[in-house]
C-alpha cells in the first residue's frame, strides 16, 4: 500500500480480524455469514476462533469477509471500480461517507441473491462455450484451408 496514503480513512484500520469476525458474528449469526459468504468455515462446526484461522491462511476468503463487514455490515456505499481492485484493507473511503447501521439481511433475501448468482454463472457458462465452439471452427476451417494450401503434397496423402 501507498505510505502517503491515510489509514484513517478505511473503518477496518485498527480492527483485528478476531474483533471484526466477532463483531459481525454477534450482529448475523454464522448461518446468515454462510448464507450471504458461501464459506464453509461458517457452515462446519463454526466458531470465532476457527474461523479467523482458516480467514487468516485464506486470502480470498478473508477479502470477501472485510468486504462483507464494510458494504453490509457498516453499510459504506460501494466502492469505485478503482478502489474495488484493492484488496478491502487497502479501500479509501472518500471524505464524507461515514459507516452505516448494519444492512437488514435474512436467509430469504440470501436464497435470491444465490438463486440470482447462480443463474449469472449458469448463463456466463453457456456463452463461453458458444464462443469456445465458435473459437473452434474458425480455428478448425482455418488450418484445413492452410493445409490445403501450403502443403503441396496434400492431394497425394490419403
Amino acid at each position: 500500500m501507498n505510505t502517503d496514503t491515510n489509514y484513517a480513512d478505511n473503518p477496518l484500520h485498527g480492527i483485528s480480524l478476531k474483533q471484526l469476525l466477532t463483531e459481525i458474528v454477534n450482529h448475523y449469526g454464522f448461518e446468515l455469514l454462510y448464507a450471504y459468504l458461501n464459506i464453509n468455515c461458517f457452515n462446519k462446526n463454526p466458531s470465532i476462533d476457527s474461523s479467523v484461522k482458516f480467514l487468516k491462511k485464506t486470502d480470498w476468503a478473508r477479502e470477501k469477509v472485510e468486504g462483507f463487514y464494510l458494504y453490509k455490515f457498516k453499510s459504506l456505499p460501494r466502492a469505485s471500480a478503482e478502489q474495488f481492485e484493492l484488496p478491502p484493507r487497502d479501500r479509501i473511503i472518500p471524505p464524507g461517507q461515514i459507516p452505516g447501521k448494519p444492512a437488514e439481511l435474512s436467509l430469504e433475501d440470501a436464497e435470491r441473491l444465490s438463486e440470482k448468482r447462480a443463474r449469472k454463472a449458469a448463463q456466463h457458462d453457456t456463452e463461453k462455450s458458444q464462443r469456445a465452439s465458435t473459437d473452434k471452427k474458425v480455428v478448425s476451417h482455418s488450418r484445413s484451408t492452410i493445409q490445403g494450401d501450403s502443403d503441396p503434397w496434400a492431394k497425394w496423402r490419403k
